[in-house]
C-alpha cells in the first residue's frame, strides 16, 4: 500500500471511529473503512473522503438509525471544517463556532447581504448564548437540506452560517420588530424555541430573515378581474410575487368564459383558459429566490361555463394550448352544487359577466341567486349558459383528479361562513397549499405568514409514565410563536402595493402544527383509532386557546388590526361558534364535537376588552420541508411508510421510523430478517406477525389508515381552526365509488379544503394487504408525487449480514413542488 492510500485510511478511519463512537448499532469500523475505501483513489481531497465516509453511512441507513446519526456527524464534521478552515475539536472548536457568528453578521451587512441593524445586537453575548450540542438535534438529511438551501450565502456561493448561528439570525431577523433596548433579549427568547425546534418558521421566513430583501411571507392569494389591462397586470405581479419566494393562489372566476360577448371589439372572447396558459408560462419562468421554480394554483368556481374546460388543464392528451402542465389547480365549488350532487339533479354553467353577484356571494344568498339566474336562463334573459348533471360534472371532476392530480377539491361556503373577515368582503380561492382562506380583492393580494408549532417536542411523561401534553410548554411555544409571526407583518418586503395593504390591514398569521402522528406515538396512541380523534381535538384547541389569547394580549400592547371592527371577533365569535353558522346554512349538522374543555370565557373577555391584534391567527401547512429540518413528521400527515426514500431539491434520502426500530431492539426483534420483510412489504409491518400486534396497530402508515378516518381527525381539528389545513388524502385504491365517498365526506365533514390526492403504486400494493376491507383493490397507479419511484440503498453489497439480495426497491415519496408553505 502507497504512503497516500495509508494516509487515506488514517483520515477515514478516524472520521469513522469519531461519526460512529458510542453508537452501539455501527460496531464495524473496519468493514465500513473498507468500504469507503474502494469509493476513494490516491490524492483524493479530504473533502472527498469525508464524502465517502458519509455515502458508506447512509446507504446503510435502513439497518439502524444509528447509521443515520452517524452520517449527520460527519456531514457536520466536515461542513464546521469547510467554513473554519480547520478539523476544530473541544474548546478550540467552541471557539471558533462562535467567533464564526460575529464574523458572519459583521460580513453578511458588509455585504449587503444582511440589514445594518443586525450589528446594533450585543454579538458578544448572542454568540454566548449558542447552545452549539443542539446541532445534534439535526438528522442527516436535515443538515443536507439547510446547508444546500437554507445557510447564508455571499453572491459567489460562500457559506456565511453554521447551523446554531442559522437559528441565530433567523431570531434576530424577527426581533427587529422589537424595541431597539429589547431586541437581544427578544432575539434570544426566539433562538430558543427555534434552537430546540419546538416552533420553525416557513421556509421563505428561514431563508430572508434579517436580509436586505425579508420577504418572509409564505403565500399570496389574488382575483383576477374581468379586463384585459388587469389580467396582464396580474401576470406582472405574479411575477414580482413569485421571484421572492410565494407562491400563489389565483382566483380566475371573474374572468369571462368562451364565447362571452366583448362589448368594446364585438368579438367573441376566448374565455380563461388561454389566459391560465400564459399564468403557466409566467410562474414556470420565475426561479423563486434562486432556490426553486415558480408555483402557482388558479382557482374557478364549479358554475364557470369554461370548468369542464378547467378541469382537462393537467391532462396528456389534447390541444397543448389548453393544457398547463406545471401549474395546480383546484376547484372552488358552493354547497348548492354538491347538493344537487347528491340529489342527481342539474347544474347550470354561466359566463361571469352575465351573473356577477354569484362570486362574491355564498350560504343561502347564493343559492337563492343562482336559482333567479337559472330562472332568467329558462326565460331567455341570458346570452349563454350551459345546463349538465351535476353527478357527471362531479363524476369527471374526481376522474381527473385520480388521473392528473387536479383539480383539488376546496369548498366555498365553509371557507366564507366560518371566515372571521365576512365583513371585509369575501373568501373567493385558497392558496397554492389550500391551508389560507383570505379575503381577496381587485385592491387587495392576501398574504399569509407561516409557521408550525413541534407537537412532538411537546410530550412528556405524565404522572403514570405514559406520553401526555406537557401543557405549560406548549403554551409558553405557541405565545412566543404568535409574537414572532405578528412582527413578520410589520417587517416583511411586500413585492405589491396590493399586498402591503392588505397584509397591513388585516395582519393575518397562520400558526399551524407539525410532528402531530409522532406526538399520538409517543403518546401511545395509533392514528388509526378513535383515541386519535380525541387527542386532535385536545391539542388543536388548546393551540388555538393560546394562539387567540396571544393574539388579543398583542393587541393589547400594540393595538388591534385596522379592520377589526365588525369582524366575528368583535361580534363575539370565535371559530368554534361558526360551525353552528355553516349548519344554519347548510340546514343540516355537522358532525363534530364543539364542546369547550378550557376556560374561553376568559378569552372571550380579554378579546371583548382588547380586540385581535391578527384578523387570522391559525392555519395548518403541510411543512414537507421545515419538518424534516425538524426531524419529525410532516404537519397532520401520517408517517407515509416505515421505511421509504424521500427525494427533495437536496436529493433522495432513506428515511426510518425510528421509533419503530427502537421498539423492536427493546423486544430482541430487529435484525437482518425482519428488515427484508420490512423491505418486502414497502414499509409495512402489517403482515408480519412477529411483530406484537399492538406495534402494528400503533405503527400503521398513511395507506393504511382510512382516508375517511383522517378526514375526521381534520374536522375535529378544524373545530379551532380560524382558515383551514393542508389535507393530503392517501387512497389506497382505485375504485371510484369509494373515491367518492372520500370526498364527499370531505363536505359533509364541514372541511374548508384538499390538498393533494396521494395514491400507491401497483407493484406496492400487490406485495402487501391493507386492513381496509374495502381498499382491496390491487391495481394502483403511482401518483404525481412519484411513490412508484425507484429507492434503492445507493451502495454495493459489502458482504455484511444485513445486505439482503432480494429486498425490494424502497418506496419513494417526492416533496411538493413548491415550498413557500413548508
Amino acid at each position: 500500500m502507497s504512503q497516500t492510500t495509508d494516509a487515506h485510511a488514517e483520515t477515514v478511519r478516524s472520521v469513522l471511529e469519531d461519526a460512529c463512537r458510542d453508537r452501539d448499532a455501527v460496531d464495524d469500523v473496519d468493514r465500513l473503512v473498507d468500504a469507503a475505501e474502494r469509493k476513494l483513489y490516491d490524492g483524493a481531497s479530504v473533502d472527498e473522503r469525508y464524502k465517502a465516509v458519509v455515502d458508506v453511512l447512509t446507504a446503510r441507513t435502513e439497518r439502524d438509525p444509528a447509521f443515520d446519526a452517524a452520517a449527520a456527524d460527519a456531514f457536520r464534521r466536515r461542513y464546521y471544517r469547510r467554513l473554519l478552515d480547520a478539523d476544530l475539536r473541544g474548546d478550540a472548536l467552541d471557539a471558533a463556532y462562535r467567533e464564526s457568528f460575529r464574523e458572519g453578521i459583521e460580513r453578511g451587512v458588509a455585504e449587503e447581504l444582511l440589514d445594518d441593524r443586525m450589528l446594533a445586537y450585543d454579538l458578544d453575548e448572542l454568540a454566548e448564548t449558542l447552545v452549539l450540542d443542539r446541532d445534534e438535534e439535526f438528522g442527516y438529511m436535515a443538515m443536507e437540506t439547510l446547508e444546500k438551501r437554507y445557510f447564508l450565502r455571499t453572491n459567489d456561493g460562500e457559506c456565511l452560517e453554521l447551523p446554531q448561528s442559522f437559528w441565530m439570525r433567523v431570531a434576530m431577523g424577527v426581533a427587529l420588530r422589537e424595541l431597539p433596548e429589547e431586541r437581544t433579549e427578544r432575539a434570544k427568547e426566539f433562538y430558543e424555541l427555534l434552537s430546540t425546534l419546538r416552533f420553525v418558521h416557513s421556509t421563505p421566513t428561514l431563508f430572508h430573515a434579517g436580509t436586505t430583501h425579508p420577504q418572509l411571507s409564505s403565500c399570496y392569494l389574488t382575483t383576477v378581474d374581468d379586463d384585459l389591462d388587469d389580467i396582464f397586470d396580474a401576470y406582472g405581479e405574479h411575477a414580482k410575487l413569485s421571484k421572492w419566494s410565494g407562491g400563489l393562489g389565483n382566483d380566475w372566476t371573474n374572468v369571462r368564459a368562451t364565447g362571452a360577448l366583448i362589448e368594446s371589439t364585438g368579438v367573441e372572447s376566448t374565455g380563461v383558459v388561454p389566459f391560465l396558459k400564459i399564468s403557466n408560462d409566467v410562474t414556470v419562468a420565475i426561479n423563486r429566490s434562486g432556490k426553486r421554480r415558480g408555483a402557482a394554483c388558479a382557482y374557478l368556481e364549479c358554475w364557470h361555463m369554461d370548468f369542464p374546460a378547467f378541469v382537462d388543464l393537467r391532462r396528456n392528451t389534447g390541444d397543448e394550448r389548453r393544457r398547463t402542465h406545471d401549474m395546480n389547480t383546484a376547484a372552488w365549488i358552493p354547497d348548492l352544487f354538491m347538493k344537487r350532487v347528491e340529489a342527481d339533479e342539474q347544474w347550470t354553467l354561466f359566463s361571469p359577466d352575465e351573473v356577477p353577484e354569484l362570486h362574491g356571494t355564498y350560504g343561502r344568498e347564493f343559492e337563492e341567486l343562482y336559482r333567479e339566474y337559472e330562472a332568467k336562463a329558462d326565460a331567455g334573459e341570458l346570452r349563454q349558459y350551459e345546463r349538465v348533471d351535476a353527478a357527471d360534472l362531479w363524476r369527471t371532476m374526481l376522474t381527473r383528479l385520480f388521473e392528473t392530480g387536479h383539480p383539488w377539491l376546496t369548498f366555498k361556503d365553509p371557507c366564507n361562513v366560518r371566515s372571521p373577515q365576512d365583513h371585509a368582503g369575501a373568501v373567493n380561492s385558497s392558496n397554492l397549499c389550500t391551508e389560507i382562506t383570505l379575503n381577496t380583492s381587485e385592491d387587495e393580494t392576501a398574504v399569509c405568514n407561516l409557521g408550525s408549532v413541534n407537537l412532538a417536542r411537546h410530550v412528556a411523561d405524565d404522572a403514570d409514565g405514559a406520553g401526555a401534553l406537557d401543557r405549560e410548554r406548549l403554551a409558553d411555544t405557541v405565545g412566543t410563536a404568535m409574537r414572532m409571526l405578528d412582527n413578520v407583518v410589520d417587517l416583511n418586503f411586500y413585492p405589491t402595493e396590493a399586498a402591503e395593504r392588505s397584509n397591513l390591514r388585516h395582519r393575518p398569521v397562520g400558526l399551524g402544527v407539525m410532528g402531530f402522528h409522532e406526538a399520538l406515538v409517543d403518546c401511545g396512541v395509533s392514528m388509526a383509532f378513535e383515541d386519535a380523534v380525541s387527542f386532535a381535538d385536545e391539542a388543536m384547541e388548546f393551540v388555538a386557546y393560546h394562539a387567540v389569547l396571544g393574539s388579543s394580549r398583542l393587541a393589547r400592547e400594540r393595538e388591534p388590526y385596522d379592520s377589526y371592527e365588525g369582524s366575528k371577533w368583535d361580534r363575539g365569535l370565535f371559530p368554534q361558534d361558526t360551525v353552528e353558522l355553516l349548519e344554519v346554512e347548510r340546514d343540516r349538522e355537522i358532525p363534530v364535537n364543539v364542546t369547550e374543555t378550557l376556560d374561553w370565557g376568559r378569552v372571550r373577555e380579554h378579546v371583548a376588552e382588547h380586540g385581535m391584534r391578527n384578523s387570522n391567527t391559525m392555519a395548518v401547512a403541510p411543512t414537507a420541508t421545515i419538518s424534516t429540518i425538524a426531524g419529525t413528521t410532516p404537519s397532520i400527515e401520517p408517517r407515509y411508510s416505515n421505511l421509504y426514500v424521500k427525494s427533495n431539491m437536496s436529493g433522495d434520502f432513506t428515511v426510518v421510523n425510528e421509533t419503530l426500530v427502537e421498539q423492536l431492539k427493546d423486544r430482541d426483534l430487529w435484525g437482518p430478517e425482519l428488515l427484508d420483510r420490512i423491505k418486502y412489504h414497502d414499509g409495512s409491518i402489517q403482515e408480519i406477525d412477529a411483530i406484537p400486534e399492538s406495534l402494528r396497530e400503533l405503527h400503521r402508515s398513511a395507506f393504511e389508515i382510512d382516508p375517511r378516518h383522517q378526514l375526521r381527525l381534520s374536522a375535529q381539528r378544524a373545530v379551532w381552526v380560524d382558515q383551514s389545513q393542508s389535507h393530503n388524502v392517501f387512497f389506497p385504491s382505485t375504485d371510484g365509488t369509494l373515491l367518492d365517498d372520500v370526498y364527499r365526506t370531505a363536505w359533509e365533514l364541514g372541511l374548508k379544503t384538499t390538498y393533494y390526492l396521494r395514491t400507491l403504486g401497483a407493484s406496492q400494493i400487490e406485495k402487501s394487504t391493507l386492513d381496509m376491507a374495502e381498499y382491496d383493490d390491487t391495481q394502483l397507479r403511482g401518483d404525481e408525487s412519484g411513490n412508484d419511484a425507484d429507492g434503492g440503498d445507493g451502495d454495493a453489497d459489502d458482504g455484511n449480514e444485513w445486505a439482503s439480495d432480494d429486498a425490494c426497491d424502497l418506496p419513494s415519496v417526492e416533496d411538493p413542488t413548491c415550498d413557500a408553505c413548508q
